[in-house]
């Protein structure tokens, strides 16, 4: 049984809204998403160097807010920021994240230990900043674990990690420093059930649900570009894998997102 779109109340925790996929058309992904739902979107940061342009597109769009950080597959092409650069840039009302960083030995596009670093530098920020940290993480659980270990032992370290796809190991290590575990399209894919599999040990109240747009759209929009829009189809799915209604769903993990990025605001829908 379908859930009228007014009774639920969805966020989509990590897109990609400034990139040339969505040239000339943000407004109306923006319109789709509202029709859905998604009331909030963090809009994400992969380049220090792109960042005045991640802001611009928030700042033109109450419903959005965005993040400042270095993807690490940028790690090597990205000139050294430090963490007070961060600090100060995440000062802005609009910035409600640190990253996304973090690790991705998968591809490689960077040498690891300058993505370790960077990454630690982003650890570092986050901790001073209070603001939360958006974390990649790919077949890079145990280094990825050890440096947020590092750094949560110093004490004032939140975060998630995003798109998750990995192991039980790291989404247990990450819960038991506070973090969350968000959940993109993958989950809905044929072949993750490996993923299924540890999202259902993950406690309701530390559930996210993002697009990653425009990147890997759920099913059934497998193949086409992703947009924010998009996240009702994984959080459909996630609650039926759960036992869950939709609402019930949408509200917890909406709940959970306030919870987490305590900047964006909490006023309903904005038209």
């Amino acid at each position: 049984m379908n859930v009228p779109v007014e009774s639920v109340r969805l966020v989509d925790s990590h897109c990609h809204l400034d990139f040339a996929d969505f040239s000339g058309e943000i407004d109306q992904v923006l319109d789709r998403a509202l029709v859905q739902g998604v009331q909030r979107m963090v809009t994400i940061c992969t380049k220090v160097t792109e960042f005045d342009r991640v802001l611009k597109l928030a700042e033109a769009h109450d419903v959005l807010s965005c993040s400042v950080g270095i993807h690490p597959h940028e790690a090597d092409h990205h000139p050294d920021v430090d963490v007070i650069r961060l600090v100060e840039l995440s000062k802005h009302p609009k910035v409600v994240g640190i990253g996304e960083a973090g690790l991705d030995y998968f591809y490689d596009k960077s040498d690891r230990n300058r993505q370790q670093a960077v990454f630690a530098t982003h650890i570092e920020a986050s901790r001073q900043s209070g603001l939360p940290l958006i974390v990649h993480s790919r077949e890079a659980d145990e280094d990825t674990v050890r440096l947020l270990q590092q750094g949560a032992g110093k004490g004032g370290l939140t975060g998630v990690i995003h798109c998750f796809t990995s192991t039980q190991y790291l989404a247990d290590a990450a819960l038991e420093m506070g973090f969350y575990i968000s959940l993109s399209g993958i989950v809905t894919f044929k072949n993750a059930e490996a993923l299924r599999q540890v999202a259902r040990t993950v406690p309701h109240d530390r559930l996210l649900v993002e697009t990653d747009s425009p990147y890997l759209a759920p099913i059934p929009q497998r193949g086409k570009r992703n947009e924010p829009s998009f996240v009702r189809h994984t959080a459909s799915f996630v609650a039926d894998m759960l036992g869950l209604p939709l609402a019930d769903f949408a509200a917890q993990t909406t709940a959970n997102f306030h919870r987490l990025f305590r900047k964006v605001p909490q006023d309903g829908v904005i038209a």
